[in-house]
């Protein structure tokens, strides 16, 4: 515990109140580089227990039995409708609350530990078949080489494709960032400004061809400091102009670019932890996406190798 923690946390005991412990907490979470977003989330999941809660009551008076009541009570006693992504969400912030608190020394005992966490598992992406794949390549070149000769969607998608870079990656590129020196050896560096972040922060090599077309784009465009100097509604549209100009029933998106750069990584049999990696996601997270690369594989024609096939 360092001493700006103890600072937040040295005007709040046991007898306090839920009300100004959120806030307290808030204001951790706004230090450690929580986007306002996640903050609005905590701290709403928060307030509806304090609603639910008597109003003198303390948070040294909390117990699991009335967390788990809390909880009973957002699937079926308060008449909104609570989806399990949702309520998984809450009871995260749950723990997160009441864990700050012991580790504070606020409380003795953690109310929430024993808590249990529902995982929730999410649908199956979209993914691009490998002919749908071939198309989506052809028609980006054909907007390449017309006379119009627009290189930024052939750049864009091949990048995706051969990094599995996320949108807000790609608008965070800079041209630093980038190591094409040797066109054999290329690659491009993702790096986050925020240290909370560093984990995700990874090098990715890019084929010769990405080189060329990124150097002719570049050249085109004066790129001189950011990667993708355009906004993501921009880079969006990109993308669908190649889905329109190949009359393609699937609306090519990056998450869909993303799920099909590591689906054919995993069928070309490219090491998992080098998947993982890429992807720039956990261990834990690793679970989760492999079965559904796994299941997608199957969905959409994907041949894995013998070894990857027999693993269950």
């Amino acid at each position: 515990m360092n001493q700006k923690d103890k600072a937040i946390s040295a005007h709040i005991s046991e007898s306090t109140l839920l009300q100004p412990a959120i806030q307290a907490w808030k204001i951790f979470l706004r230090d450690q580089g929580r986007s306002h977003h996640t903050l609005k989330a905590f701290e709403a999941d928060m307030m509806l227990l304090e609603e639910f809660m008597p109003t003198d009551k303390q948070i040294g008076q909390i117990s699991t039995k009335d967390l788990e009541d809390y909880l009973t009570w957002l699937e079926k006693d308060r008449g909104v409708p609570c989806s399990p992504k949702t309520l998984s969400r809450r009871i995260t912030s749950l723990k997160s609350f009441f864990r700050w608190l012991t580790q504070n020394a606020v409380l003795s005992v953690d109310p929430a530990e024993k808590l249990l966490q529902k995982t929730v598992t999410s649908p199956l992406p979209t993914v691009l078949t490998a002919r749908e794949l071939k198309v989506a390549l052809e028609a980006a070149d054909s907007i390449r080489t017309s006379a119009s000769a627009d290189p930024r969607p052939y750049v864009l998608l091949l990048l995706v494709l051969e990094t599995a870079l996320k949108k807000g990656e790609c608008l965070n590129l800079k041209t630093n960032h980038l190591e094409l020196g040797n066109p054999e050896e290329a690659y491009v560096f993702v790096r986050y400004p925020n240290q909370r972040y560093r984990f995700k922060e990874r090098k990715i090599l890019v084929s010769s061809q990405w080189v060329d077309a990124y150097n002719q784009y570049a050249e085109k465009y004066q790129i001189k400091d950011q990667v993708f100097p355009w906004s993501q509604r921009r880079l969006e549209y990109l993308l669908e102009d190649v889905t329109n100009a190949g009359k393609m029933d699937k609306h090519i998106s990056f998450d869909m670019l993303r799920w099909t750069s590591a689906l054919n990584d995993l069928s070309t049999g490219v090491e998992q932890d080098k998947i993982r990696q890429k992807l720039g996601i956990s261990k834990i997270q690793w679970r989760e996406v492999k079965s559904k690369l796994r299941n997608l594989a199957m969905q959409n024609g994907y041949t894995l190798p013998e070894e990857e096939a027999n693993q269950g």
